[in-house]
This record gives C-alpha cells, sequence and structure tokens, in this order.
C-alpha cells in the first residue's frame, strides 16, 4: 500500500490538498486520537480507556467500547519499534 495517498478537501479554493503522512511519536498519541473519533472510524460507542480487566487477570484493555448490538469492542494498540 505504499502507492495509497490521503487528502483533504479544500474549501478556500474548492480542490484538494494531499495530507502528508506522519508516524506518531508514542502510542499514546495513537490511542487518543482513535479514542477521540471511534465512533466515526469503527462505528463503536467509546466506554473507556486503560480498563482494568480484574485483579485475577491484572491486566488492562487499552480501549473499550461497545459496537451497535452492544457488543464489548476491545482495541489494543502496539508498539512496533
Amino acid at each position: 500500500m505504499s502507492g495509497l495517498k490521503l487528502f483533504r478537501a479544500d474549501t478556500t479554493n474548492g480542490g484538494m490538498t494531499e495530507v502528508m503522512p506522519h508516524l506518531a511519536e508514542v502510542e499514546a498519541d495513537v490511542q487518543g486520537l482513535v479514542e477521540a473519533h471511534i465512533e466515526t472510524l469503527l462505528g463503536v460507542r467509546f466506554l473507556a480507556s486503560e480498563y482494568a480487566t480484574g485483579p485475577v487477570h491484572g491486566g488492562r484493555i487499552d480501549s473499550l467500547g461497545l459496537d451497535e448490538n452492544g457488543s464489548p469492542v476491545i482495541v489494543e494498540f502496539t508498539d512496533r519499534g
């Protein structure tokens, strides 16, 4: 997908402006952006960030939401670096 480009509608001149990609500095930047727009991106209602899974499992869910059927949706973010 290296040839895939992203554009933004430019309302000032009726044209299009290419959006230049950039890497996020930290995972939390991406997580915050996804959580802020999770309903638009995934059709999911956001519930919680860093949701604790309880004392038995002792973990956390990065982002937790509900889909249109009320089923839980878990989004985990991973740093590939």
